[in-house]
């Protein structure tokens, strides 16, 4: 077995290195890292749905003030998104994607110490602030690493950590919170912070922004060791010579990654991933947040509450999985508009069958059904956007549009907290019906298919079908 990869002309780009790797041990490998930052990411942005009720009696709050406490975390996503898309194509994916880790295991913790609610509010806002930088970088910094035709598959699966983590918010609330408090379930949610060393000795910075940041040796050095362990771990000699599908990005250290997402072809896709983030993000958490608490106003004890909440939140896993299926066989545009259209009929439904006081099973079953094209939504999101724009501009691209999305979270509690002493739980799920279904209308109306393409064929307007196939025949002749 060779203890280094096979000669590579330097003057191969990262694209085209990356790209021709058959997919291996050491891509699940940093995917199961990636996506386990994000799963606990998810288990603190997950928890207020279960223990709002909880500090809503604690602190005897109104809806409209719960909605408030709610809403903080997005409001602290909405700076942090931004921020994070900025630093990371200046500074690099990888610092950016550790620090915010760091940010949201302390701020975790400090929730935990809160007495007042406006001590609360100020913790959350620091929670969102760690949160927001995570999931941009997180989806940018695994596209840039996994090979075309594994790479819509690979980010929708990690999207569905976020079910997976909502569902393990819902798990330790329900052992914890009748028991212990809401404060233990945030302290207890600070400790997984510590995987940020794991992160610190596996996943190296992206070698596609080495490159456009004009880093060449750095890109050279940390793509011969990417080719190394490939090779260890298929038991191969060689590797396929690169196949230079598109010329080499142009470096760049000065260009603004906020002025290039306004430019040339990115300007309608901009404005169409901000509408869809933005109703997407308000219908969502405008809905999520308070379904324990919605379920508590209809009577249900605390615990009971949680259970029912974590039963519905089960259809997640099924729908994230059916999503990454779809988003390779189907296409990303096509799976993203079903999902959201689903999850408008879905939460309709919902909102008819509490209003007309159906039975406990039938209220889970609708449920059930909302969530499962709810998660699929998600998986479809995260897969979509950072396939919209290149390089130099992939995590300011994503990072706005997550920000925007953001505000649309911080406004969607907020909403519900107002609308929900008027028109009760069925115009709050008409409310997020509608907004579902405005986010279809902007994909179906300005969205474009990225499904098959490379990323820099993307990066450079180009619609066509990138050469990926080269790739693969070329990996079965070197074989």
């Amino acid at each position: 077995m060779p203890n280094a990869a096979s000669p590579t002309p330097f003057r191969a780009n990262a694209a085209a290195r990356l790209e021709r790797l058959p997919f291996s041990s050491y891509h699940r490998t940093l995917f199961v890292v990636i996506a386990l930052a994000f799963f606990f990411d998810s288990v603190d942005l997950g928890t207020m749905t279960f223990v709002l009720g909880s500090i809503k009696s604690e602190f005897g709050l109104t809806t409209a003030t719960a909605g408030l406490v709610a809403s903080a975390s997005f409001f602290g996503m909405v700076g942090g998104a931004a921020v994070a898309g900025l630093l990371a194509d200046r500074f690099g994916r990888r610092p950016v994607f550790q620090w915010s880790m760091v940010l949201w295991g302390v701020a975790s913790y400090l929730c935990s110490t809160a007495h007042s609610v406006d001590a609360l509010i100020v913790y959350r806002i620091l929670l969102g602030i760690g949160m927001g930088m995570e999931f941009p970088v997180a989806q940018a910094l695994l596209s840039e690493f996994v090979p075309t035709a594994s790479r819509g598959r690979l980010i929708a699966l990690m999207d569905g950590f976020w079910p997976l983590g909502f569902i393990t918010a819902g798990v330790v609330s329900y052992f914890v919170l009748p028991s212990f408090g809401w404060r233990t379930v945030f302290a207890l949610l600070a400790l997984p912070a510590a995987f940020v060393l794991i992160v610190r000795r596996i996943v190296p910075e992206s070698p596609r922004w080495l490159e456009h940041r004009g880093r060449a040796s750095e890109a050279h050095s940390v793509l011969s060791s990417i080719e190394t362990k490939v090779m260890r771990a298929c038991r191969i000699s060689v590797l396929p010579a690169p196949v230079m599908a598109f010329d080499p990005p142009p470096v760049s250290k000065t260009h603004s990654a906020l002025r290039e997402i306004w430019s040339g072809v990115y300007r309608t896709r901009t404005i169409m991933v901000w509408i869809l983030w933005f109703f997407a993000l308000l219908g969502f958490y405008g809905l999520t947040s308070w379904l324990g608490a919605l379920m508590q106003q209809s009577g249900l004890a605390v615990a009971k509450s949680v259970l029912y909440t974590v039963w519905i939140s089960l259809a997640g896993i099924p729908g994230f999985l059916c999503a990454a299926w779809l988003v390779e066989r189907w296409g990303r545009k096509p799976t993203c508009v079903a999902s959201l259209v689903g999850g408008a009929v879905m939460a309709y439904v919902y909102g008819q069958t509490a209003l007309h006081g159906g039975s406990v099973a039938l209220v889970i079953c609708a449920g059930l059904g909302m969530q499962f094209f709810l998660f699929g939504m998600w998986a479809a999101l995260y897969t979509y956007t950072p396939e919209l724009y290149g390089t130099g501009a992939r995590a300011t691209g994503s990072g706005f549009a997550s920000a925007i999305g953001r505000i649309g979270s911080l406004i969607g509690p907020y909403v519900v907290g107002v609308v929900l002493p008027t028109f009760g739980q069925s115009g709050v799920f008409t409310l997020g019906a509608c907004s579902f279904a405005l986010a279809a209308i902007a994909v179906a109306a300005m969205g474009i298919e990225t499904k098959g393409l490379a990323l820099e064929a993307l990066g450079q307007g180009d619609e066509a079908p990138a050469r990926t196939d080269g790739y693969v025949a070329a990996f079965d002749e070197a074989k």
